[in-house]
């Protein structure tokens, strides 16, 4: 597949950009250079390649799940800027319509 103007204008059009002449010719360059690496990508024997999700092994560093004494009530609410019976109090983030 090869890159024209026309491809370069239906995807600005789609993406809701105006493009000067220069630009359109500079894209359509920039497009087909990339269409034409990915074809020599495209050539290369990869047949005994593993698929990778990252270039470098990595694995998830997690403790173990333990569970051990609560944070007495007070002090998660010492910081509180506003409680009500012992709870959070925090601003209403639904709307409704009041009940008649």
């Amino acid at each position: 597949m090869s890159i024209d103007r026309t491809i370069v204008d239906h995807v600005a059009r789609l993406a809701r950009l105006e493009l000067s002449d220069e630009e359109r010719d500079r894209f359509t360059r920039q497009l087909s250079a990339l269409l034409e690496y990915f074809a020599k990508l495209g050539e290369l024997d990869t047949e005994d390649v593993e698929p990778t999700s990252h270039v470098i092994e990595m694995a998830n560093v997690v403790r173990e799940d333990r569970s051990g004494p609560c944070l007495p009530r007070e002090a998660a609410l010492a910081d509180a800027p506003e409680q009500d019976g012992g709870f959070f109090k925090v601003p209403p983030v639904i709307e409704t319509e009041p009940q008649p």
